[in-house]
């Protein structure tokens, strides 16, 4: 399955879901993980998503086309995120998890590994099962 990291660095989640220029992705199996590649949305701050706020259409349209370009990873990790990028997330079958605090997408990716080797809950086994 795959996975994406909201980042500024590609090392750590460091970064709201939303204003996420960059996604790192990473392929997680029963046997192990591996990068795949780097998504950017923008250099940077995505701005095009701070930038519409006020207008409601377009910023929908914005994160509508975030979510899709996401569409083929089954969790995504970042900060913090609205609540209708959110339900966008689950609509599409991908788990949105939000870290409490910066941690490093190696150490992220370490703990989902060990879940899904020692108990994953149903959805998650199934992620994995499925690619």
């Amino acid at each position: 399955m795959k996975i994406a990291f909201a980042t500024t660095d590609g090392i750590n989640v460091d970064e709201h879901f939303g204003r996420a220029g960059m996604f790192t992705l990473y392929e997680v199996t029963s046997e192990g993980y591996r990068f795949i590649e780097k998504r950017k949305f923008a250099e940077g701050r995505d701005t095009a998503v701070e930038e519409t706020k006020g207008d409601d259409m377009q910023h929908d349209i914005i994160m509508q086309n975030k979510v899709e370009r996401l569409s083929d990873c089954r969790i995504v990790y970042f900060t913090n995120i609205g609540s209708p990028s959110a339900a966008r997330l689950v609509k599409k079958g991908i788990m949105p998890i939000k870290v409490k605090e910066i941690i490093s997408i190696e150490e992220s990716l370490k703990k989902l590994f060990e879940t899904v080797k020692t108990s994953p809950p149903p959805w998650l086994k199934k992620a994995v099962n499925n690619k």
